[in-house]
């Protein structure tokens, strides 16, 4: 089967496309022909040398295929079924402790970057009915972390104010849960021709952050002076300020990312004196991806997929990817 693996010491041009063997499903496993899977800032840290990781290590924690062969003792799956892989293949639900943590295709252990891959039964789900590949390999990082943030910690309903950061998989996919949830949306970005197709996905409300510094200020304006109910905070240390000046009291900010930087200044007396909620969000669980699903399919939610290649080419889409030259997810293909 053809793979592409990362060479230490990493960096995109260690990347290598190679021939290794076939891989057979042993008891309680399945055999997936891996058909697409997608890119995630997770995915780059990892092949850009952020996060080392082994010789040789298959890349890309998403992965969305057909089940080929089943091993014994596996029952939840059958030849031909569409399935999506998870995040974490060993947290089946509720809150999450070390154990449920490790695991990770794509930087533990070998990942979806590869024509076939044989791995527990328990790592994967049903994918939704009617959709592609491509886009089933959307849902794994991006989609369930968004779900996670929203539905299982902000617990949003119809008529909240939620705010997202930017144009990236998990803010596009929040735009569009919260929207299927009833509530209302203001988005960001630093691009105006972005910030029209966020529009045009059913944002209520635009703010320009380089145009507008003091976005937080804006967003509350926007809301009648109450503040946002929750944010999807992708930045990091770099631009949890504005979101906690977005809150509202009691508000609730969903920590996904350190795109602005991993460590600064907090303004803790703001925090507490605005009694916000601060979660760190690392994506979730089986039980979780599985109740997205069934939205996905109850509302017909379509992910939005920027650009697509093809294995050989993995390097030019984390390129793409680093040069923040898309709008939605990246994919792709085997």
């Amino acid at each position: 089967m053809k793979v592409a693996a990362l060479k230490k010491p990493g960096g995109l041009d260690n990347i290598v496309i190679e021939e290794r063997d076939d891989p057979t499903p042993g008891p309680g496993e399945i055999l997936v022909r891996v058909r697409a899977t997608s890119l995630n800032f997770h995915d780059f840290a990892v092949v850009s040398g952020m996060m080392p990781t082994a010789d040789g290590r298959i890349p890309m924690s998403d992965g969305a295929g057909e089940v080929v062969a089943v091993g014994d003792g596996v029952t939840d799956f059958n030849a031909g079924d569409a399935v999506v892989s998870l995040f974490f293949p060993n947290w089946d639900r509720g809150e999450p402790d070390l154990g449920c943590l490790s695991g990770v295709p794509g930087d533990h252990a070998d990942g979806f970057a590869a024509e076939l891959v044989a791995m527990p039964a328990t790592a994967f789900t049903h994918a939704p009915a009617g959709y592609t590949m491509e886009q089933s390999a959307t849902l794994t990082c991006a989609a369930l972390t968004a779900w996670r943030g929203l539905m299982t910690r902000a617990r949003i309903k119809p008529g909240d104010w939620v705010l997202t950061q930017g144009t990236g998989g998990v803010s596009i996919f929040a735009l569009q849960f919260a929207r299927a949830a009833g509530a209302r949306v203001i988005s960001t970005s630093s691009s105006n021709e972005k910030l029209e197709k966020l529009r045009a996905l059913g944002a209520d409300a635009l703010i320009n952050y380089r145009e507008t510094p003091d976005w937080g200020v804006k967003a509350r304006e926007l809301t009648g002076g109450r503040g946002v109910d929750e944010v999807i905070e992708i930045g990091g240390a770099g631009t949890l300020t504005q979101s906690m000046t977005a809150c509202r009291i009691g508000g609730h900010i969903s920590l996904i990312g350190v795109l602005a930087g991993f460590a600064g200044e907090v303004n803790t007396a703001q925090l507490f004196s605005q009694n916000i909620s601060l979660d760190g969000i690392t994506v979730g669980s089986k039980v979780e991806q599985e109740d997205m699903i069934r939205t996905i399919e109850a509302n017909g939610i379509q992910p939005v997929i920027s650009n697509t290649f093809e294995l050989e080419n993995l390097k030019d889409a984390f390129e793409l990817q680093a040069a923040q030259g898309h709008f939605g997810k990246i994919v792709v293909t085997l």
